[in-house]
């Protein structure tokens, strides 16, 4: 199992948790193997959690032509139409897919194609299942052209969610394959991915549990000129 390196300075926090507890229980007047006992039970169970939640497990991504895939691990929460009006600029069907504490965070590309980041946008931190998240919480947006259909990505920041993080080169466009790494989102959150309309036949449903990389959610439709 693979574990992203991001998790160091948490291991560390586990470290001084369970020092913490040592020295409370100290305080409290317990024995000197209790204390050190219950200190070094609480920095495990943290530092566990912490490799637990920061795990990045490789995946086999599905080889499909046109398939498009979950760039989430999570349920999905809602598939919705709505007008895209500052990016798309077009109708398009949104998926949302909410992510738990237990759920795999590394987020992986949709499709391939060209991927540029759009930019982190300031905002609130209510919590992720209210429809309102997607156009008030802080996040990252990041824009996806590939053959036949584009994806516009965002990272929705909840108010558990430390920070949403996006890996590539922020200042330049570039070539990424679907189910590539692109970033995580830290602690519980949210993402969207918006497609036009038509663009693409949606097969998942709301309340699927779905795996980033390996889920495919849907297929790229031909366009006429390709049929």
């Amino acid at each position: 199992m693979k574990f992203r390196p991001e998790v160091k300075p948490f291991l560390l926090g586990s470290a001084a948790f369970g020092g913490v507890i040592f020295l409370l229980c100290a305080i409290w007047g317990l024995s000197m193997g209790t204390s050190l006992f219950a200190g070094l039970l609480a920095a495990n169970i943290s530092a566990g959690y912490m490799l637990f939640f920061f795990r990045d497990p490789d995946v086999f991504v599905p080889d499909e032509p046109g398939s498009v895939i979950a760039a989430a691990s999570g349920k999905i929460a809602k598939i919705t139409d709505v007008y895209e009006k500052d990016y798309l600029k077009t109708d398009t069907v949104r998926i949302s897919i909410f992510l738990s504490l237990l759920d795999v965070h590394v987020n992986r590309f949709p499709i391939s194609g060209y991927s540029t980041f759009l930019g982190y946008f300031p905002g609130r931190r209510l919590f992720t299942f209210q429809e309102k998240s997607s156009e008030v919480n802080q996040n990252n947006k990041i824009l996806v052209r590939g053959e036949g259909t584009s994806c516009l990505v965002t990272q929705i920041v909840g108010p558990v969610c430390r920070r949403v993080v996006y890996w590539l080169r922020n200042d330049k466009t570039q070539p990424v394959k679907r189910g590539e790494r692109f970033g995580m989102m830290k602690f519980g959150s949210r993402l969207d991915m918006y497609f036009p309309k038509g663009d693409i036949e949606i097969t998942a449903q709301v309340g699927d549990q779905v795996h980033a990389g390996r889920t495919v959610i849907g297929r790229i439709l031909p366009r006429e000129e390709d049929q």
